[in-house]
């Protein structure tokens, strides 16, 4: 859509100066307003959308769905246009998104007053060597005194932005990119734990040749624990593809995607008092859903309530707290990731090229 708008008022544009040959000259004047009118239309950012549009469907599979998503709600279209959108972070002060465009090495921001500007650039590689693959940041959160944390692909590392938020730069201090004297793969998502620990996963996608990496250090691909003081903690590393995180609303479960096509499940791990995980189980299976629909068990969120939204083939899952799958949004997309407003009466989803919303009855 954003080259044909660059392209119209050129094509209208030969078509008036022609005109303009054969009229007088009084004409010329409100001419050229059109033409100056259609330029700026032109110039419009690319990924901006100026009217609601839709995509997919919301399924309703029980009617415990209807306690969280409002039987009217639909799946909006914010913007789209990007190479693969992940990451979706809300920022209470200013109330924006900001979100991972992971192979430009981009974060973008989204207001429902601005739309869409790139809020911050490189995002995930820092270095000077060109590279491939997926380098830019993913996951994306606030630490406990709301700064920016970022998953950084291309860097390897979890990383802080070292400036306020209403001013991002891209300047980082490193908290954590090794474990031992290797390095790791590419964090890739993160949560964190009302004491302060952080808690992230650790696959390959970052790297250039994904597993196969020459430059890949570490044997396997784990979930660890990063502890205020700086200490590391493998806490797992069953897991072929760990990639999107969170805890349960008392802190007492913490899930796992496994974005692994031969395993697509997601896990759950009951949270012992020294931080570590027992009793790991498989919260659901979705192999079998693996090529009939778009997209891996990837990013997920749990709300106040304890239902749990995770992107997985399809869309995004909605399940309640048992675990009982009560409703499907429908992206049609490979959906990457979900993140809530503050008062969780919206959902914004990144699906590949696009950014989406789908409105929800507050938990508040």
């Amino acid at each position: 859509m954003g080259q044909v708008l660059r392209i119209l008022p050129i094509i209208l544009q030969a078509k008036i100066l022609k005109q303009m040959k054969r009229i007088n000259i009084p004409f010329i004047l409100p001419l050229a307003c059109l033409l100056t009118c259609l330029s700026l239309s032109s110039c419009q950012d690319q990924h901006k959308k100026t009217d609601v549009q839709t995509i997919g469907s919301i399924e309703r599979y029980d009617d415990e769905i209807n306690q969280v998503i409002p039987e009217e709600a639909v799946i909006q279209i914010l913007a789209d246009g990007f190479d693969w959108s992940e990451g979706p972070l809300w920022i209470s002060e200013g109330n924006y998104l900001i979100f991972s465009d992971i192979p430009p090495n981009r974060i973008y921001r989204w207001s429902q007053e601005d739309s869409i500007t790139i809020y911050l650039e490189p995002s995930g590689y820092t270095g000077d060597m060109p590279r491939k693959g997926e380098s830019g940041s993913n996951g994306l959160l606030l630490d406990p005194d709301g700064a920016l944390i970022l998953c950084q692909h291309g860097d390897r590392r979890v990383a802080k932005m070292d400036a306020p938020l209403n001013k991002p730069q891209p300047v980082y201090k490193t908290l954590i990119g090794q474990y031992g004297d290797k390095k790791l793969n590419s964090p890739n998502d993160a949560c964190y734990h009302s004491n302060g620990d952080l808690y992230f996963t650790d696959p390959p996608y970052g790297l250039e040749k994904n597993v196969d990496d020459p430059e890949k250090e570490l044997e396997f691909q784990g979930v660890y624990r990063l502890s205020p003081d700086g200490s590391l903690q493998l806490l797992t590393n069953d897991l072929s593809r760990p990639n999107g995180i969170a805890l349960s609303p008392d802190e007492k479960t913490l899930y796992v995607a496994n974005s692994d096509p031969d395993r697509a499940i997601w896990m759950a791990y009951e949270m012992q008092s020294d931080g570590t995980l027992d009793n790991g189980r498989v919260f659901f299976d979705a192999t079998e859903k693996v090529g009939k629909e778009k997209g891996l068990p990837d990013g997920l969120k749990v709300n106040k309530k304890g239902f749990l939204f995770a992107t997985g083939p399809g869309g995004v899952w909605v399940f309640n707290p048992g675990g009982k799958n009560i409703g499907m949004i429908r992206t049609t997309q490979a959906t990457a990731n979900c993140a809530f407003n503050d008062d969780e009466s919206a959902l914004y989803i990144t699906a590949d090229m696009y950014l989406l919303r789908v409105d929800l009855k507050s938990m508040n």
